[in-house]
């Protein structure tokens, strides 16, 4: 139990310190960080199955299609999730980013209710429609949807959904997806170098060069501990310590890029942290019944 929170806290601190990587990089354009990403992930990762000498599974997925379509659909919504991640963290806005995960649990039991036909507790639909309340308060008052939220956590909810159902474990499945992704990156890297706009090779910083380098290791270790640490602890815990991500997030917004966080956002951001409060609550409360 102790092991697991400590491999999930660590996840979940690493990716709430994203924002400070890609920051790092923004002399990057996002798209070629997010090949970049694939690419030195694809490495990292050949690297550590090889050493755990864990191929066996590949050549008989590749003899089955249906768990092959189902990775392609979960790595596009990878990407996309990646891909808007890291423009949003490049374009100031950390929070709104921030904001996405924070309505991905609600999001997850929509596509419960939807995809697989679960049945919701009465607490489930309130805190579905405080959190609804939030979006539309935000949506009121910026004139526009909150874009950039809705697509982080609808294409991470997804993602989600997909590897719940999933024939592999999660070193495999990423691998798969990682596998499947790298052509694409491949060839896009290819063709900014042959025009002379490959920022690997033009920079004349190092740091640049080791940091797109690191993309691999650092999209892969969190996603590992992700995996050892949820084997070992509740759900329940693990729902806890998910929000610790995006709360670093949106502090790191306010305090270190000092995005604007006006009185009339911050109302939407605690209608939405009340929709969780409560979602959390009715769960650990269900939960205390069941035991």
């Amino acid at each position: 139990m102790n092991s697991g929170i400590l491999y999930a806290t660590s996840a979940f601190l690493c990716w709430g310190l994203f924002p400070l990587y890609f920051h790092a990089i923004n002399e990057v354009p996002p798209q070629e960080i997010l090949a970049h990403r694939m690419l030195w992930s694809l490495l990292f990762l050949v690297i550590v199955l090889t050493a755990r000498q864990q191929w066996k599974w590949l050549p008989k997925v590749l003899q089955q299609p249906r768990i092959l379509l189902s990775f392609m659909a979960s790595a596009l919504l990878l990407t996309a999730n990646w891909g808007v991640y890291i423009w949003s963290v490049n374009n100031g806005h950390v929070i709104d980013a921030s904001l996405g995960y924070f309505i991905n649990p609600l999001v997850n039991v929509l596509l419960g209710l939807v995809v697989l036909k679960e049945h919701l507790r009465r607490g489930q639909w309130i805190a579905i429609s405080v959190a609804a309340a939030g979006v539309a308060w935000l949506t009121w008052q910026a004139g526009q949807l909150p874009w950039i939220a809705l697509i982080l956590g609808i294409t991470f909810g997804g993602y989600g959904l997909l590897r719940k159902t999933a024939a592999l474990a999660a070193l495999e499945g990423l691998s798969l997806e990682t596998m499947m992704l790298f052509p694409l990156a491949l060839i896009y890297v290819l063709w900014l170098s042959f025009h002379g706009q490959n920022t690997f090779i033009n920079t004349p910083h190092d740091s640049t060069r080791w940091l797109l380098a690191a993309a691999g290791p650092i999209t892969a270790i969190p996603l590992l501990l992700f995996a050892a640490g949820a084997r070992k602890i509740p759900m329940a815990v693990l729902g806890l310590l998910q929000y610790l991500s995006p709360t670093m997030q949106a502090l790191l917004g306010v305090w270190v890029f000092h995005e604007a966080f006006t009185a009339e956002r911050m109302t939407g951001f605690l209608i939405i942290w009340a929709a969780l409060i409560l979602y959390v609550a009715e769960g650990l409360w269900v939960g205390k019944r069941a035991k």
